[in-house]
């Protein structure tokens, strides 16, 4: 009786799963077409075409450098305030994709970003001896449109792979800045003044990583890293999903 019952819940699952499949499709996340198994996280074809961050890279933000040298020009003629960063993607091949994940209802490909943040870049987040994952929060409004926050749904599957919990209690954006991929630094660094506030009098952190879609000149996790020193976290890092190359 127990092994019949077992093999019609076994049975009820696969239905479940097949009917999930033909109702919801899973998606690759470079060309969007739907994948022909769901174990499947992407197109093996497509994985040829991404570009992952390798070796040399600056030591400040991760960004791949063209020769041998410790920082990238934007770290060498900018003081960041955050301890370190990285990413697993040049952002070049990834632009299109990240622009469905972010603003064309892609949930899905959290699953395959997340996973390659979390296998690419939970060790590092393991010797920086990080407490907990805190998402850059988007603003109400923009989140009711979009029903969702891309950075938050990378964060829950890295947390889900790592252990790290994620923390999106402590920060919030208190500003609806306009869109920083169309402003220059000063513009992108006034855009961001007291676009964020903490919403915890007790902290009790001293190392958090942000996690962000998109690196380029950093604008953005200074603005939370100035916000998130003053609230008494002491070391500030950042994992981003891909890396542009800045100004």
């Amino acid at each position: 009786m127990e092994r019949n019952m077992k093999q019609m819940v076994k049975t009820a699952e696969n239905g479940m799963e097949w009917l999930w499949d033909v109702l919801f499709p899973r998606r690759c996340p470079i060309c969007d077409r739907v994948l022909r198994f769901r174990k499947e996280t992407i197109c093996p074809q497509c994985l040829q075409k991404v570009k992952f961050i390798q070796s040399p890279a600056c030591m400040k933000c991760g960004k791949g450098l063209p020769e041998e040298a410790e920082y990238c020009q934007d770290c060498r003629r900018k003081k960041h305030l955050f301890q370190q960063g990285a990413a697993v993607f040049e952002y070049g091949p990834m632009a299109s994709s990240i622009y469905r994940f972010k603003y064309g209802g892609r949930q899905e490909y959290a699953l395959f970003f997340g996973s390659c943040m979390a296998s690419a870049l939970g060790g590092r987040m393991r010797r920086w001896r990080v407490q907990a994952l805190v998402p850059v929060p988007v603003h109400p409004s923009r989140k009711r449109k979009r029903g969702y926050n891309q950075a938050q749904l990378l964060a829950e599957e890295i947390s889900r792979q790592t252990g790290i919990p994620v923390r999106d209690d402590i920060i919030a954006r208190c500003k609806k800045t306009v869109p920083q991929k169309n402003l220059d630094e000063k513009q992108r660094q006034n855009n961001l003044k007291r676009a964020f506030k903490i919403l915890r009098n007790d902290v009790k952190l001293d190392t958090i990583v942000i996690i962000d879609d998109i690196y380029t000149t950093g604008s953005t996790i200074d603005a939370m890293t100035t916000a998130l020193h003053e609230a008494g976290v002491s070391r500030v890092y950042f994992a981003a999903l891909a890396i542009g190359n800045g100004l």
